[in-house]
């Protein structure tokens, strides 16, 4: 029975899949679907500028560390509610992970400014 219900599933998947591709509108690439828009006048320079990927490394990372102590608030919240040994436990692994990490980032060269 659970094999019948799966091959139904699959085949009702595949079939949606194949209706959207078949029935999904059709674009091909030209000039003007390639260059940003700027009010309807010519780029005036190229919409790719290079950056420094120094500014994306620094900004991947604010990111990871922000979401980590976004995590770690409610660690802090439930202390109270909670079994000691496990309490303690789970944030000194979760900690050794974050270090671990930074340690790894620093390790690569990640948080070096000047290179």
């Amino acid at each position: 029975m659970l094999f019948l219900w799966s091959t139904i599933i699959l085949f009702i998947s595949f079939a949606m899949i194949m209706i959207s591709f078949i029935i999904s509108k059709k674009t091909f690439m030209d000039r003007e679907k390639a260059s940003p828009f700027e009010c309807g006048f010519d780029p005036k320079s190229s919409s790719r500028m290079p950056f420094s990927i120094q500014f994306f490394l620094i900004a991947v990372i604010f990111l990871i560390f922000d979401v980590e102590i976004a995590l770690l608030i409610p660690i802090i919240l439930i202390m109270q509610s909670t079994n000691m040994v496990t309490y303690f436990a789970v944030t000194l692994f979760f900690l050794i992970i974050l270090l671990a990490g930074l340690y790894h980032e620093w390790n690569q060269g990640a948080l070096n400014w000047a290179v």
